[in-house]
């Protein structure tokens, strides 16, 4: 398994619509459904659902506050939010039933074209952030005799980012293909429980990994 698939359909011959961009496409929906759900339906006296949301984003405060600092966290937050959410719904969606089996569905970060598109959103949101944080301290930052070493620091850092997600999630959905062939009925069930777990993980450390880059700029 692991082969490269066709493009599911081609437009003008350039643009190309893939598995991962029918996924994507599913996930941005959904997500965009329930958030005009929830906004038209918050509370002062929050139910069950909007309790566990609340949750979850005190969490994810507390956790880019460690990193960043609760002031610059608040400040990130809108951005990493939606990097930590997008990447653990895109890892999460390969654990569907049928998603990575069937053509028309496969997980989003198991492409490397998807985690290096983050990637690179993920670069620029941090140099215009450090520059805007303080511009001086930017450009100082970059005027010295080792200019070319701290410039592939900065593009090795999205590289690493994209190449670990990818090879992280499409090793998994290669694993459970595999096993799926194999055994079908057993073995994938335990693969996926302990996939849900490798998930989530792998969504933190990528949105950890961003926010430590840019503190390094922030603390200069």
């Amino acid at each position: 398994m692991g082969e490269a698939r066709e493009p599911l359909v081609r437009i003008f011959g350039i643009l190309d619509i893939s598995a991962e961009v029918i996924t994507m496409l599913v996930m941005i929906a959904v997500v965009a459904a329930v958030s005009l759900i929830i906004r038209h339906n918050l509370r002062e006296r929050p139910g069950k659902f909007q309790n566990i949301l609340e949750a979850g984003v005190e969490y994810l405060d507390n956790f880019f506050s460690d990193i960043l600092g609760r002031k610059n966290a608040r400040k990130y937050l809108f951005f990493l939010a939606s990097l930590f959410v997008f990447i653990l719904m895109a890892n999460y969606s390969g654990l569907i039933p049928g998603v990575g089996i069937f053509k028309y569905f496969k997980a989003p970060t198991s492409s490397l074209s998807v985690t290096v598109g983050l990637s690179i959103c993920t670069f620029f949101f941090i140099q215009i952030s450090a520059f805007r944080a303080g511009s001086k301290h930017y450009i100082k930052h970059f005027l010295t005799p080792i200019v070319p070493l701290l410039l592939l620091d900065e593009l090795i850092k999205p590289a690493s980012l994209s190449l670990r997600l990818f090879g992280n999630i499409f090793g998994e959905e290669t694993v459970l293909e595999n096993l799926y062939e194999l055994l079908p009925i057993g073995a994938p069930i335990i693969m996926m429980a302990l996939s849900l777990l490798f998930c989530a993980i792998q969504a933190m450390v990528y949105t950890m990994l961003t926010a430590s880059y840019l503190n390094e700029f922030i603390e200069e």
